[in-house]
């Protein structure tokens, strides 16, 4: 087919510019080299999220405010039912749905000829422990409609490939997440945020599969001596689980922070000036926290899951996973270690600035768009 420009509609992620999220980090970084390459985009915005309508930097990116139900089981699925149907006029050449709930309309714009349609799996979203067996039910569906129902379907992680072998007998394209050189920021704010020594720092939504109160039990089981020479930061907020985030402030005991979101420089001088990195989810994709607090050069110790061994690559210390008493022994050790704390690090920053790439990703998905649409691209 003649070269002309193409357009792509995004939807499934909470919105622009990424306050806070996975999935919206990767939509950002995506599109806008999306948009380097010739592709016009345009990113579904739900209103709660972001005021930004309308075009944005760069050229080519456009953000478009809709209606959702702002409740935990109806935000995402009213979203991405009311932006399907937006782009039902044949504006779009491709439609790409982001995770699993979302994907269970990935067929409607097939069907009716509007658009080839895209799905990125970034995770198994029915194991999350906020779901309740409805939502669980409604989420598996999900995940069986984005296995079958659009033109292609993109996972973030090898070991994601391999459960949709397993389970639908289906083919994925493994795109991982990527990663931006990091700027290194001395520690200026980190007196208003009341961190006063050597900090653990943990990056994500509040949210039971992240696993803070292991962290938070962990922590407290630390020796004494080696938890009052440090503090445990925790940099996030709930995620429609006000009442588990309530609960782990109320279980903090002295030495912990809670900033709330941040992103920006501020997250950069955080992961700058963090003496150690954990990650102790029960469930992941393809963790963006992980990769950032790699790429700074942080020794990171995270739960033996197989996304986090996949992108730690040996480089990042280990422990099994739920195990409060090994994670707490883990940071102890660690902690009172500052040469073994730099080895990891200098060898996660190479390893994560090596293999993961948010140009690759870019040339990866835009030929996937040329392949299924027969627009050609420049590459």
């Amino acid at each position: 087919m003649a070269d002309r420009s193409m357009r792509v509609a995004m939807i499934g992620q909470k919105g622009y510019p990424p306050v806070h999220g996975g999935i919206e980090k990767h939509v950002a970084e995506l599109a806008s080299r999306l948009t380097a390459r010739g592709i016009s985009v345009d990113i579904f915005s739900r209103p709660h999220y972001s005021d930004v309508d309308g075009p944005v930097e760069p050229e080519g990116l456009r953000v478009r405010r809709l209606f959702s139900v702002p409740t935990k089981h109806l935000d995402a699925i009213s979203h991405s039912l009311l932006a399907t149907a937006a782009c039902l006029d044949r504006r779009y050449d491709v439609i790409h749905y982001h995770a699993i709930g979302p994907g269970l309309l990935s067929g409607i714009p097939r069907w009716l000829g509007a658009a080839r349609t895209v799905v990125t799996v970034h995770g198994l979203d029915w194991q999350r422990e906020k779901w309740g067996w409805a939502a669980r039910s409604v989420l598996r569906l999900g995940e069986t409609c984005s296995a079958r129902f659009p033109d292609r379907t993109i996972v973030v992680s090898e070991a994601l490939a391999e459960h949709f072998r397993n389970r639908h007998g289906r083919r994925t394209i493994a795109i991982p997440n990527g990663i931006t050189p990091p700027v290194s920021r001395p520690p200026d704010r980190m007196n208003s945020f009341g961190i006063d020594r050597p900090y653990v720092l943990f990056v994500g939504r509040l949210v039971p599969e992240k696993g803070c109160h292991l962290l938070l039990e962990a922590f407290a089981a630390m020796p004494a001596q080696v938890r009052e020479d440090c503090r445990l930061v925790i940099a996030g907020d709930a995620g429609f689980t006000e009442g588990y985030a309530r609960q782990l402030r109320a279980a903090a005991g002295p030495g912990v922070v809670f900033t709330g979101f941040v992103h920006g420089p501020v997250l950069e001088e955080l992961y700058s000036n963090a003496a150690l990195v954990v990650l102790p989810s029960t469930l992941e994709g393809l963790s963006i926290a992980l990769l950032e607090g790699m790429s700074h050069g942080r020794c990171c110790l995270v739960s033996d899951i197989p996304p986090n061994l996949e992108a730690g690559g040996g480089c990042v210390a280990t422990f099994p996973s739920g195990d409060a008493s090994a994670l707490a022994d883990g940071m102890a050790a660690l902690m009172a270690d500052a040469e073994r704390r730099a080895d990891y690090g200098a060898r996660a920053r190479e390893r994560v600035l090596d293999v993961y790439s948010w140009e690759r990703n870019a040339d990866a998905t835009a030929a996937l768009y040329s392949e299924i649409t027969g627009i050609d691209i420049p590459i």
